[in-house]
């Protein structure tokens, strides 16, 4: 073994460790911890964006895009975000312990369900360091010791955060390795941490696809994927237009650069002589190039012709792929060829095909008359979220404190034997 596989392996021990003690900590512990690491950030602000300075310098040299310098900044104000963001946290209810149902069976047992911490997670991401202190944050909270591992361009942010976290660990007589940084920028260090299938329970991969379906290829730990968003939004027949539009616009340009925002406009074509001209010139006051199939550019013409690629494509970009249909069949079955069961929207005056679209479209978060925008953990009430699954197991959509938790069953009897 490696000199990075041995660190990997002693960080995999010692988070498993960790784990067990968290398990069992009570949940105003963990919430007095919480607070405390959001003071100690606005405490150590100087040093977090001293250590920042670093990393924004590397990237430049780097030639890092300035949206990827942005992301990666850190300020005295989103310093201040993220401590809230852990202040929220502790205020969220503590899933662990908590008994979702109990059931009597003929022989007198009492059967129910415990939530219970999932373990230790290995997180890999990109770029942002608040996902450090978010990520920390919830794993804490649901139990679960974490191994961190963030971009390279962000190492020295990441560091500092994770000092600043174990050092409030530490003082609460909690263990520190229950947070851990990767300390190493090598890819040798993400290989070997996902080959530790019996330290880690599940790795959750955070950043394009690319990396996403590098993870899946070479973990031998189970990973909750998420590897692009392709949202839909279908606008039926006699939807009330003005609402449509504001859902669309709202949808595709207020953060295009995000999983949830819309990348394929879908409508119907009873709708689509008016609606389209209209939603268009709102679109392109907001800078948005469209992409029509033929049926949309006799209405458009001045619209680009869609490729067959474009369909499935996660632009990320103020680009919108538009297609008009014949009806409500023809919209689901688009979005089950093209989408990636991350988000679906249909704006609606009918309460038939608005169940039918709620029953029959299977991604992880489908709305009726609502911005795709919505999916996102915090406006879902869920507080915080660790990440989006787009996969079944375990956990699909947006990931708050109950989904990084599983169940045991816990049984209650009085001297039952099985005959």
């Amino acid at each position: 073994m490696t000199d990075i596989g041995s660190q990997m392996a002693k960080m995999g021990r010692q988070a498993r460790e960790a784990s067990a003690v968290l398990a069992r900590t009570a949940t105003d512990v963990k919430n007095r911890a919480l607070v405390a690491m959001a003071d100690a950030l606005i405490a150590n602000r100087a040093l977090l964006i001293r250590e920042n300075a670093r990393d924004i310098a590397g990237a430049r040299t780097l030639g890092l895009s300035a949206a990827m310098i942005d992301r990666l900044t850190l300020t005295e104000e989103t310093i201040g975000g993220i401590a809230r963001g852990l202040t929220e946290v502790a205020a969220l209810p503590d899933p662990v312990g908590k008994v979702t149902s109990m059931w009597q069976r003929p022989n007198g047992l009492t059967v129910g369900r415990m939530r219970i911490p999932l373990g230790v997670i290995g997180i890999i991401y990109e770029s942002r360091p608040n996902v450090t202190a978010d990520a920390a944050a919830l794993c804490l909270k649901s139990g679960n010791a974490v191994i961190l591992r963030g971009g390279s361009e962000a190492i020295f942010s990441n560091l500092a955060i994770g000092r600043i976290l174990q050092g409030v660990l530490r003082d609460l007589s909690l263990p520190e390795t229950a947070i851990q940084i990767v300390p190493m920028t090598d890819r040798e260090a993400v290989y070997e941490l996902l080959q530790l299938e019996e330290s880690i329970d599940v790795i959750i991969p955070r950043g394009g696809e690319e990396l996403i379906r590098a993870v899946v290829r070479d973990s031998r730990i189970p990973v909750i994927k998420h590897y692009k968003g392709v949202c839909h939004v279908f606008v039926d027949e006699g939807a009330d237009p003005a609402m449509a539009v504001r859902i669309c616009v709202n949808a595709k340009t207020q953060r295009p650069g995000v999983c949830n925002a819309m990348e394929t406009l879908l409508v119907h074509e009873a709708t689509a002589p008016a609606f389209l001209p209209v939603v268009a010139a709102s679109l392109r006051k907001a800078g948005v190039v469209m992409r029509g199939c033929e049926r949309t550019r006799e209405i458009l013409p001045d619209a680009e012709a869609a490729a067959e690629e474009d369909w499935s494509r996660e632009y990320l970009d103020l680009i919108l792929s538009v297609r008009v249909v014949r009806d409500l069949d023809e919209a689901i079955a688009h979005i089950a060829k093209y989408g990636s069961l991350h988000t679906e929207a249909i704006v609606t005056e009918s309460y038939e095909r608005a169940q039918r679209f709620l029953r029959e479209v299977n991604s992880s978060t489908v709305l009726v008359n609502a911005s795709t925008r919505f999916s996102d953990g915090f406006e879902l009430g869920l507080g915080a979220e660790i990440g989006i699954s787009t996969t079944k197991l375990h956990a699909f959509g947006p990931m708050g404190l109950e989904e990084l938790t599983t169940t045991k069953f816990i049984i209650y009897g009085n001297g039952q034997v099985r005959t």
